[in-house]
Parts: structure tokens; sequence; C-alpha cells
């Protein structure tokens, strides 16, 4: 499956909808982000039940500014709606495959769980 483009319009449909989603924020004049493209798109190619999605931080300043991106690339991982990765710097592609697998495996009932309980040591 081909990476799709997200904008500020697309993007909060697409991360919470059911599933996996893979965001790449890129822009062209990065080095690293031109590195990790190539990666992040065969990465689609073999996981085909997965969305994966890229976002042009130039094309798209007011999205990265509410995201809070101060440095591409930054890989998002969400899966049911829910964030489970945020980092910046580009992967290799057995470390990506490693992500993936990874967020593939998260129980997520535990993890609605966790997130109903609330803050840390919040007891209410």
């Amino acid at each position: 499956m081909a990476t799709i483009e997200l904008n500020n319009t697309t993007f909060g449909e697409i991360v919470t909808s059911p599933g996996i989603v893979f965001v790449d924020l890129w822009a062209q004049w990065c080095g690293p982000c031109r590195a990790f493209g190539p990666i992040f798109e065969e990465a689609s190619n073999k996981n085909e039940d997965i969305i994966f999605a890229k976002v042009d931080t130039e094309a798209e300043q007011e999205l990265s500014g509410v995201l809070g991106i101060t440095s591409i690339p930054t890989l998002l991982a969400f899966r049911d709606g829910i964030m489970l990765y945020n980092r910046a710097g580009a992967l290799p592609a057995p470390t990506l495959d490693e992500l993936i697998g990874a967020v593939r495996s998260v129980n997520m009932d535990e993890v609605r769980a966790e997130i109903a309980k609330g803050p840390a040591g919040d007891d209410s």
C-alpha cells in the first residue's frame, strides 16, 4: 500500500480510525527525511493492513505546530486512535520493522485501562 498525504483537515480522521497508523512528518529540504522516505515506503508495501501517512511540515506548518513538532523526521504511531509512539529521528529498516511488531503486539485493553485511571497519583 502506498503512503498517503495528510493535511490539517484529514489528519484527525485518519489517526483516530480503527487499526494502526504510522505518520512520518518530514520536509523536502531535510536530508535525514529523504533518507528515511524509502524505508517508510517499503514498510508500507510490506504491511498492507497498516495505514502509512506522511505530513509535509513545510506545507502543513499549522498542523506541525499543533503537534509540537520541533525536529524532523518525526515518526508517530497510533493504534485505535491512541498515540503509542512519538519520536524524532530516522530509523533504519530493521528498527522500523521492530517498532511495527511492537505496536502490533500492544494489549490495547491494558492501554485503555491505564488511560482510564488518569494521571499517576490521581486517586479519584
